[in-house]
C-alpha cells in the first residue's frame, strides 16, 4: 500500500463543499494564524473512505487561530466576523483563539491546560493522533502533528501529547459508532 500524501488528504477535504466554501471565505477575513481543523477534516476523510456524503454527520466546523490579545471581546469580534461571512452555509462554525484556551479549558473539560504558543499547539493536543490535522487558511497547506499513517490505517490511538484516557475512550467510541471499521489502539 502506498503512503497517503498531504495532497491526497487535501483533495478529499476539498470534496466537502462546506470545507471548500470556508477555505475560500476565510482568507479575506484577515484572521491571524487561521486554520480549518478537527472534524471538518478527518470526518470528511472517514466519510470519503466509507463512500458516504462528505459532510455527513459533521456537527461543527472548527476554525482555530492565534491572537496574542487574550480578551474575550477580541475573540468575540472574530467569531462575529466569521459567523457573518459564513451564515449562508447553514452549518455550525466554531471559532476559537488558541491563545485563550488555557483560560477556560479546566472549567469545561477538567484538568489543567498549559498556555499555547501558536495555533498548531492546540492541534498537537487533540486527544486522538489521527485527528491532529489542520489546513492553513493562508497557504492551503495541510498540517499533521503525527503524520498520516494512523489516518491511512484507520487507527484511533491516544495522543501522548495529551494523555487523557477517559476522554480519549469516550471520543473514540463516538467515532466508532459512526465509522465502525475504525480500530482502537490502546
Amino acid at each position: 500500500m502506498h503512503s497517503l500524501t498531504d495532497e491526497q488528504v487535501l483533495a478529499i477535504i476539498h470534496e466537502n463543499p462546506i470545507n471548500r466554501a470556508l477555505l475560500a471565505a476565510l482568507p479575506a477575513l484577515d484572521i491571524p494564524h487561521c486554520m480549518l481543523t478537527a472534524g471538518a477534516l478527518f470526518q470528511t476523510f472517514w466519510n470519503h473512505r466509507a463512500g458516504l456524503p462528505s459532510e455527513r454527520g459533521i456537527k461543527d466546523y472548527d476554525i482555530a487561530y492565534f491572537d496574542a490579545d487574550l480578551s474575550w471581546e477580541a475573540e468575540d469580534r472574530v467569531i462575529a466576523r466569521v459567523h457573518q461571512a459564513c451564515a449562508h452555509l447553514g452549518v455550525n462554525v466554531e471559532v476559537r483563539n488558541q491563545a485563550r484556551v488555557h483560560l477556560w479549558y479546566e472549567a469545561k473539560f477538567g484538568g489543567t491546560y498549559p498556555p499555547l504558543n501558536k495555533v498548531t499547539d492546540g492541534i498537537d493536543r487533540y486527544l486522538i493522533r489521527s485527528t491532529c490535522l489542520g489546513v492553513d487558511v493562508g497557504t492551503g497547506e495541510l498540517y499533521s502533528t503525527h503524520g498520516l499513517d494512523d489516518l491511512q490505517n484507520d487507527l484511533l490511538r491516544m495522543n501522548e501529547l495529551n494523555p487523557r484516557p477517559g476522554l480519549f475512550r469516550e471520543k473514540a467510541a463516538s467515532y466508532q459508532a459512526r465509522w465502525p471499521w475504525l480500530a482502537l489502539v490502546e
